[in-house]
């Protein structure tokens, strides 16, 4: 089987990235740009990046995760400290991060550094969540192993429903945050042409240097 993309073109013309309208930090440029998508877009999961880790055998993945908080410090997510993705981190904590806003033709990428977050974090965020979410959590205290079926799932949901049915469920130790603490951000505009702006903040000596890159 064989299918010819080349066809598959689109002209970029929704915005523009010029050095004249961006800051000195750029954490204040990526919440512009994601108060400004959330704004036109409030149907979408703005927060959605892909993450991708190296694994045990040296090759990229990459995965859908969903962004909960982001400040100076970096940028946090939660998943199962059991899951491919945080044994990957563990192993290996430089990763990188992705957002791609259609509507708006941009692009953002950030490298960075990878820790666990505090427990005091991860509890508050866990605490949170509604209560099926809480137990999806249980349910899944092995993710990423093999399972028999759907229905297995499904029953273990079950099970653990009925035994929280009067109780507080409480975060498991094997689930909780990562901090993405960033070393390098690309802000990408899509132009016409193909001409399109990107421009990056780089890390050095504690001090972001801003550069234009040719698309």
């Amino acid at each position: 089987m064989k299918s010819d993309l080349s066809n598959y073109r689109k002209s970029y013309n929704k915005g523009y990235l010029s050095e004249n309208e961006i800051f000195d930090s750029p954490i204040e440029l990526f919440n512009k740009w994601f108060s400004e998508v959330s704004s036109i877009s409030p149907d979408i999961e703005i927060n959605a990046m892909t993450l991708s880790t190296i694994d045990k055998d040296g090759f990229p993945r990459s995965r859908v995760v969903l962004l909960k908080y982001f400040s100076d410090d970096g940028f946090t997510f939660f998943t199962n400290y059991n899951s491919n993705k945080a044994k990957s981190i563990l192993n290996n904590n430089k990763v990188s991060l992705s957002f791609y806003w259609e509507k708006m033709e941009r692009q953002i990428i950030i490298k960075g550094q990878s820790f666990k977050t505090s427990e005091v974090v991860s509890d508050n965020y866990f605490n949170s969540r509604p209560s099926g979410s809480k137990i999806g959590a249980l349910v899944s205290s092995d993710q990423s192993s093999v399972i028999p079926s759907r229905s297995f799932l499904e029953n273990k949901f079950k099970k653990i429903k009925k035994k929280y049915v009067n109780s507080e469920i409480y975060r498991p130790l094997n689930w909780g945050g990562f901090i993405v603490k960033p070393m390098e951000y690309e802000f990408w505009q899509g132009r016409e042409n193909r001409l399109h702006d990107r421009i990056r903040y780089n890390k050095k000596n504690n001090k972001w240097i801003i550069e234009r890159l040719s698309p």
